[in-house]
């Protein structure tokens, strides 16, 4: 597990996240929402009273635990699946931060959930998480979030709490006398590549591996983002493409735990935008019912490149956090069903209505599900002139 001394440099590192994903700087008596489950109670009081000494309003929530998640799909009638706590409107209207520490004492409670009434409840949270999206656009808002070792975490991922937690440590930094100065440097170097990628006029990018043959569309006004404190840690740089251009195959080697399910295996091919073919290895009757989420589950929101010389995560973690941002011997792509990041969108994000949102090809949706492949790959970049560039092969950016 991690010391007191690795817990007060997390917090240390998240607070930099924090700020650093905030466009507009922190003031004197602004909010910020601490999320935690249980598990993460020592971390969560660290940063509440680092909060306190910065001068901001910190306002606390413990998640609800596994067996009132699970009593609350079992039980809940039509109206209690969609109910939204009084209030939670009033505080996202007004909310500057949130900070999630993410450490579940089950991944699999959920499991013999029907699917569809899970899809419900994240249609009728949409409301709440637009009402942050549009204040983060303002640059108002700014949040990050990690994740904290447990027992249930490392049983999943086929590792001991000790192997469990050093993978956190290392891929944090926090055996690091200054974490935070690592991650400065990463980001700094991260700016470098980003500004290299946008540099570029392309048409389309072609991800070659051996399962996979897709061509994605970036887009008009789109740009490459990333390592920019919204997770931690993050070492992925993504775009958010026109969903629109999508054609070809993606093959997720990597497993995935959501809402409870495992799965595996997952195959998509994709014609005009649409994941008209779906299959899985393993639960694939969930994936399928996940992608009818609503019109825009079947589609990307998402593109997403990994380099193996950032990353010093090298094993499965049995969570979407650590598992996108796999380094090891290949680094990693991902691509992400559903909702798109509108802070991709090379322009004033103020200016980003719904209309010109859908005019973009920028995907809307309830459902984010980000799905990993890890196999030796080459991206190529097809150029508006005409012209092929290389961006990504054997696990690295070209740059």
């Amino acid at each position: 597990m991690l010391t007191e001394k690795q817990l007060d440099r997390y917090a240390d590192v998240l607070l930099w996240g924090l700020k650093t994903a905030r466009t507009a700087r922190f003031k004197k008596n602004d909010i910020v929402l601490v999320r935690y489950n249980m598990p993460a109670l020592r971390l969560a009081e660290i940063l509440y009273a680092k909060l306190m000494e910065m001068g901001i309003n910190p306002v606390q929530r413990a998640m609800v635990t596994s067996d009132m998640e699970k009593n609350f799909f079992l039980l809940s009638n039509s109206k209690q699946l969609v109910f939204q706590p009084p209030g939670d409107e009033t505080l996202y209207n007004n909310l500057n931060g949130n900070i999630f520490l993410h450490a579940p004492e089950s991944i699999t409670h959920l499991k013999n959930i029907d699917p569809k009434k899970i899809g419900r409840a994240a249609v009728a949270a949409k409301k709440l998480r637009d009402i942050l999206t549009k204040r983060e656009e303002q640059g108002a808002f700014g949040w990050t979030l990690c994740v904290f070792p447990t027992e249930e975490l490392a049983k999943h991922a086929d590792l001991s709490i000790k192997d469990y937690s050093d993978q956190i440590i290392k891929a944090c930094f926090l055996n690091k006398k200054s974490p935070v100065s690592e991650w400065q440097q990463i980001y700094k170097t991260a700016m470098s590549m980003k500004k290299w990628l946008n540099s570029m006029k392309v048409k389309f990018y072609h991800i070659e591996s051996e399962n996979v043959d897709l061509k994605i569309t970036p887009g008009e006004k789109r740009r490459w983002i990333g390592i920019s404190g919204h997770n931690i840690p993050s070492f992925e740089l993504f775009l958010s493409p026109d969903w629109r251009g999508t054609k070809g195959t993606y093959f997720a080697n990597q497993p995935s735990y959501r809402s409870g399910n495992y799965v595996t295996g997952v195959r998509l091919e994709f014609n005009r935008g649409t994941a008209f073919k779906i299959a899985a290895q393993t639960g694939e009757n969930f994936v399928k019912k996940q992608l009818s989420m609503d019109k825009g589950a079947n589609k990307l929101g998402e593109f997403s490149l990994t380099d193996k010389r950032f990353s010093k995560i090298n094993t499965f973690m049995a969570n979407t956090l650590f598992d996108e941002n796999y380094g090891g011997k290949q680094g990693n792509c991902h691509v992400a069903l559903g909702s798109s990041y509108s802070d991709t969108y090379d322009g004033d994000p103020k200016k980003l209505t719904k209309d010109l949102k859908d005019r973009l090809g920028f995907n809307d949706s309830a459902l984010h599900w980000d799905l990993v492949n890890t196999e030796k790959k080459r991206v190529t970049a097809h150029l508006q002139s005409g012209k092929k560039r290389t961006i990504y092969e054997n696990g690295k950016f070209s740059y």
